[in-house]
């Protein structure tokens, strides 16, 4: 099996950034950061305590930061005043929050502006080669390639409920793929976002990544790189710039989850409950954007599905990040040890940049339904691989869905 890499798109954090180009070869999703929440699913402090939430609607477009949470924040150091007006590029190690609890991302108003958008890198070149080698456990032989295929514009007509996740890490802005999903305690009414673990949280290693925020339909007239250049903030995010939160994921990608190797690939999922930058007159993201997926944690086995669907934003060559993209193929089997969940595993050349981004099928119920997400895929393209969704990821996302099932 050839070397693999995270499929995020930006460059990894620290000063070892070539060789953190190797956990870009697991993760091809938006640079090496997972969502990450030190509680558990089922941890009520993560889920149910309204105070334990990192942002609140101050009702003027901004937030209002509980003052629990500020005073934990200060014990690391951290002002938001000062934050919101530069702080937040301070990424000493002290400062660099990891627990659930202090999970904070404040709306900082126009920070994303296209430009910034449209410049958030893919991982460098040159990955290290980290071979995931052997039939550990369930492993089909490698699928054939399954070239890419350019989604027709407008993106809202085709697949209204995908995207693109901005962050910023220690070496920049990055930028992964998501999916707009179906809220249990809101129907008809989501702001809940599906990405991968490692667009959020850096893992084992590192904490939570900051500034992030989900663009629906991510340039949906399909313009060009040069076209996008000086393009107003309404084309390239025509509806709207929607900020984190909240944001959770599995506990082993937070434990376990690192640059290389495929480490905690096998549980990298993240959600996040989102808000607008700007007041959208009271309208979610579901119903400003009209659709959401419904999520199955109960799909058919691999042998049973026929065909998957994965969408993206791929950013490293040969691709920009300006333009989406699908790949659909039967999935085979790819497992990365004994004792984890074996992963799906589709034939396609998108590259980094495409992490995070949706895998739809046939649900339990015989609707299309997200199923997975892109999570690694090798140096060299040809192939994604995702996580089966069970009953840890079901325990995430109805962590999120309850947090804010009361308002």
């Amino acid at each position: 099996m050839r070397s693999i890499r995270p499929l995020s798109a930006a460059r990894t954090p620290g000063g070892a950034r070539r060789r953190g180009r190797v956990a870009a070869a697991l993760a091809l999703g938006a640079a090496l950061s997972l969502t990450a929440t030190a509680c558990g699913p089922g941890d009520d402090d993560a889920s149910g305590d309204p105070s334990a939430s990192a942002t609140q609607d101050d009702g003027q477009g901004g937030v209002k930061v509980p003052d629990d949470l500020k005073d934990r924040l200060k014990q690391h150091g951290i002002d938001l005043d000062k934050w919101k007006h530069g702080d937040w590029k301070n990424w000493d190690r002290d400062k660099w929050l990891r627990e659930a609890k202090d999970f904070v991302n404040p709306i900082i108003d126009d920070l994303w502006d296209p430009d910034r958008m449209r410049d958030a890198e893919p991982p460098d070149k040159g990955v290290d080669d980290n071979d995931v080698s052997g039939d550990q456990g369930v492993t089909d032989p490698t699928p054939a390639p399954v070239r890419a295929q350019a989604v027709k514009s407008p993106y809202h007509g085709e697949v209204p409920e995908s995207g693109k996740l901005f962050f910023d890490s220690p070496e920049g802005s990055m930028v992964c793929s998501a999916t707009v999903v179906e809220d249990p305690a809101h129907p008809g009414k989501s702001n809940m976002v599906w990405t991968a673990g490692h667009c959020v949280h850096a893992g084992k290693r590192g904490g939570w990544y900051r500034n992030m925020m989900f663009v629906p339909s991510y340039n949906d007239s399909g313009k060009s790189l040069d076209e996008l250049k000086g393009a107003p903030k309404e084309q390239v995010a025509p509806y709207g710039v929607w900020w984190a939160d909240w944001a959770q994921t599995s506990d082993q990608w937070i434990g376990q989850g690192g640059p290389t190797g495929g480490q905690g690939a096998p549980y990298d999922f993240a959600v996040l409950h989102v808000a607008p930058e700007k007041g959208r007159e009271g309208k979610s993201l579901e119903e400003t954007v009209g659709s959401a997926l419904p999520v199955d944690f109960n799909a058919a086995a691999v042998p049973k599905i026929k065909s998957m669907t994965a969408t993206g934003y791929p950013a490293a060559p040969p691709y920009d990040g300006q333009k989406m993209f699908q790949c659909p193929d039967k999935p085979g089997r790819l497992s990365l040890n004994e004792t984890d969940p074996t992963m799906y595993r589709l034939g396609c050349t998108m590259t980094g940049g495409s992490s995070g981004g949706g895998w739809v099928a046939a649900g339990s119920d015989g609707k299309p339904a997200l199923v997975s997400n892109t999570s690694i895929g090798p140096v060299t393209a040809g192939w994604l691989a995702g996580p089966h969704l069970g009953k840890e990821a079901k325990g995430v996302y109805s962590a999120v869905s309850k947090k804010y099932a009361g308002r």
